[in-house]
């Protein structure tokens, strides 16, 4: 028994050296998705239960939002004690127009896809819009090379809504995910203008080695591309053409032309026939 007191003794002091190294100030996971929510409610009537009475109430809210970001900033420890005043206002400064691509991802959306009613459909119960959300302002923050944060932000839309975005991914407008779940694009990845995504499709890496870091890992979708379900699309020199449709469970790792169309091909074998085959196995 002593000696299991002197362990968790041990214990205790290793614990307590970490804390005072790290220096919480707020619990950063909770912290951050309270301030993402917040963010949204005032972006968005939608998810909100506060009425705003004029712009100056709006003003006041960005104030403290932003005051919010600072004080996450300060928790990150890590290095952004001097920077997360700047870093806060430049994130919303930037907030007018992320909300007007926002509004477009919307209306790419509901133009898109013949079962949406109306835009306000789209922004309440679309997961492909809340996550493209999530990532939009994650992506101005990891602009700044804001550490820890950006993930954090995206993991939660991942959580919420399957589909894993990373903050670090280049998307053009009009950016049209249908469905969504099961969807990865990964950090490098490049998405032009009008491209639509649809469920369990990965743009990914050809290689997980962690010397090519800082490299170009991720394919490059052009303009106007439909992506069918379920295809992927690997590498950082795989470049798919403007214009072009990729089928279901297509599985490509390297560049296609613009205009292409891409499908993997099934084979069908008839009922009658199978059976008749089968029967000349059985002795």
């Amino acid at each position: 028994m002593i000696n299991d007191n002197h362990k968790l003794s041990i214990f205790a002091d290793n614990l307590l050296n970490k804390r005072r190294e790290y220096k919480p100030r707020n619990p950063i996971k909770s912290a951050s998705q309270s301030f993402l929510n917040e963010l949204l409610e005032l972006l968005f009537p939608h998810y909100s239960v506060k009425n705003y009475f004029n712009s100056e109430e709006i003003v006041s809210k960005i104030y403290l939002l932003r005051q919010n970001l600072q004080e996450i900033l300060i928790s990150l420890n890590n290095g952004m004690e001097e920077k997360a005043q700047e870093f806060s206002q430049i994130f919303f400064e930037n907030i007018p127009k992320i909300h007007s691509l926002l509004l477009m991802d919307a209306e790419a959306i509901f133009d898109g896809d013949p079962a949406a009613k109306s835009v306000d459909e789209v922004i309440l119960a679309y997961p492909g819009f809340s996550a493209i959300t999530i990532y939009r302002l994650a992506h101005e923050l990891y602009k700044l090379k804001i550490p820890i944060l950006p993930r954090i932000f995206t993991e939660y839309a991942h959580q919420n809504s399957g589909i894993d975005i990373h903050p670090g991914a280049t998307i053009g407008e009009s950016f049209f995910i249908d469905h969504g779940t099961g969807i990865v694009i990964g950090e490098t990845s490049q998405i032009g203008n009008n491209v639509k995504i649809y469920q369990g499709v990965t743009l990914g890496a050809l290689s997980v080695d962690k010397n090519l870091a800082e490299t170009k890992r991720h394919p490059t979708i052009e303009d106007d591309v439909i992506i069918y379900s379920n295809a992927v699309i690997l590498g950082g020199k795989t470049t798919i053409g403007k214009g072009s449709v990729i089928g279901g469970n297509v599985w490509l790792t390297r560049s296609v032309p613009p205009n292409s169309v891409v499908f993997h091909k099934s084979e069908i074998n008839f009922k009658d026939n199978l059976e008749s085959e089968i029967s000349n196995f059985i002795i």
